[in-house]
């Protein structure tokens, strides 16, 4: 069975017949077609986990067929346990999104629901592609459905935020195609990207390559300095795009780096670790500082998440066990938190129209229920034991220590960061006395909403009670990962 073909496809077929329901009186088939869409496009990827063995770094679920054979370039899927969790993940937070729109997005239901389902199935096709054309195009492809989220439903900049995030991830993205192009020619015409993992190259031509491919991979983590588009996009996108832009679209940039940067210019990535290493840090913990001072909740949780992937490029850049799984866990947890977080915030956004953390207090008097998912939200993004955020953000740091310890003291300040930033906002938004007569006349959470928080909070817990599903898959590929790097391909 064709499974990581369904998995992509799946979604993407629901989104293309969705799209002609442009009527209102269609809109509850499009909210209906939409929902069966994410749940079947998620339970075709669960038989990807369930048939993974974990003992071993080989590809598997493999798919091959020639797509331009002019070029030498196929429709090559396969996964391994360094992207297996990212599949299930795009799914599962499709779901989530599709649930979240359901009331709030009243016009253009169609086209709202069909792009979110086009996109996980890019997405899906990002983490699954073995051939370097075919992820250009689905990696690039992205770029479409969510230029059209943010700049069709989002906030009163919209337009300007949705060509900012477009310009930014585009321009990055065509020095990594140069760089394929090269990677093609060198390897005698394969886009193949496991030949391109044995190529033996020069140093200064694997540091070309590397800062190439970085340009793209950085840009959509985002690494600092070039960080400054998400925190604009974030606030101006609606609920279900920042989630997806948080939960998954950043995973891209960093799954990037494993999948081409690394394991094709080892010694260059050794070489420019430093550099990697202290742009991470800087992002852990000066863009934590930034957070700090946010009055708007979406930028707090934007600048949030720039630190919190500050700890996935640091894992990667130390070279050992611990930072690498460390890093590929803190992506998948990420996915929940930052989605949780987003979320929470639409449905205060949803009442009152307002972001600001000024415009809220005493939430929990109205909102109970509300208040204690978002309790557990927060403690999450503090890395507090117990929940997903904790697991990732701990192996890192062990890994740092074991690397270098004043850099594992460095990365370790960022739990005092997140856990200030975090809980003060709760602090100013949900505890005291009620703020006003907006917070006064709110309704606590409905069913719809209940649903699409518990099923985070019920991710965020299983992950932080018991990470071994996630860290055994891995297991096995970040070995075979690390003596691939650790071995020089200088000729």
């Amino acid at each position: 069975m064709s499974w990581l073909s369904l998995a992509i496809w799946t979604p993407i077929v629901f989104g293309l017949v969705i799209l002609p329901l442009g009527r209102d009186s269609q809109a509850s088939l499009a909210r209906w077609l939409a929902l069966a869409g994410s749940v079947l496009g998620f339970l075709v990827t669960l038989p990807l986990y369930t048939g993974f063995q974990a003992g071993t770094a080989q590809m598997q679920f493999v798919e091959k067929a020639s797509w331009i054979e002019r070029f030498n370039i196929y429709y090559h899927l396969g996964v391994d346990g360094i992207s297996l969790w990212f599949v299930l993940l795009t799914a599962f937070i499709t779901i989530i999104v599709v649930i979240a729109g359901w009331e709030v997005i009243q016009k253009k239901v169609n086209q709202y629901m069909a792009a979110f389902l086009i996109l996980s199935g890019l997405m899906i096709g990002v983490f699954a592609a073995l051939d370097g054309l075919l992820f250009y195009v689905f990696f690039e492809a992205t770029l479409i459905p969510m230029y059209l989220i943010i700049g069709v439903w989002g906030g009163p900049n919209r337009i300007y935020a949705a060509f900012k995030f477009f310009l930014y991830t585009l321009m990055g993205s065509l020095l990594t195609l140069v760089a394929f192009v090269y990677l093609y020619w060198r390897s005698g015409g394969s886009f193949d990207i496991q030949t391109w993992h044995q190529l033996p190259l020069p140093l200064p031509v694997q540091t070309l390559l590397f800062f190439a491919m970085f340009a793209a991979f950085a840009v959509k983590v985002p690494m600092w300095p070039v960080h400054t588009w998400l925190p604009d996009v974030h606030v101006e996108a609606p609920t279900g795009g920042s989630a997806v832009l948080a939960a998954i679209m950043l995973k891209l940039g960093a799954y990037g780096f494993l999948r081409f940067s690394m394991p094709i210019a080892p010694d260059a990535a050794h070489e420019w670790a430093w550099l990697m290493i202290t742009f991470s840090l800087v992002a852990v913990i000066y863009v934590g500082l930034v957070a700090l001072v946010q009055q708007d909740m979406k930028k707090l949780v934007a600048y949030s998440s720039v630190a919190h992937m500050g700890f996935v490029t640091l894992g990667f850049f130390l070279f050992n066990d611990l930072g690498v799984a460390g890093g590929l866990v803190q992506m998948v947890s990420h996915g929940f938190v930052s989605a949780a977080m987003f979320l929470g915030i639409g449905v205060l956004y949803d009442r009152v129209h307002s972001r600001e953390i000024a415009a809220y207090g005493g939430v929990v008097n109205t909102m109970p229920r509300f208040a204690a998912f978002a309790l557990l939200f927060s403690m999450a993004n503090c890395g507090l034991p117990g929940t997903a955020g904790f697991v990732g953000e701990w192996m890192v740091i062990l890994g740092a220590v074991q690397f270098n310890f004043w850099i594992g003291l460095g990365a370790a300040t960022a739990l005092i960061l997140g856990a200030s930033y975090t809980l003060w906002m709760y602090k100013r938004v949900y505890l005291g006395a009620t703020g006003n007569d907006h917070v006064r006349q709110l309704k606590d959470i409905n069913a719809r909403e209940c649903l699409m928080l518990a099923l985070l909070a019920a991710a965020i817990l299983g992950m932080g009670l018991y990470p071994k599903p996630f860290t055994d898959v891995m297991d096995a590929s970040v070995t075979h990962f690390l003596q691939h790097v650790a071995t020089s391909k200088l000729n």
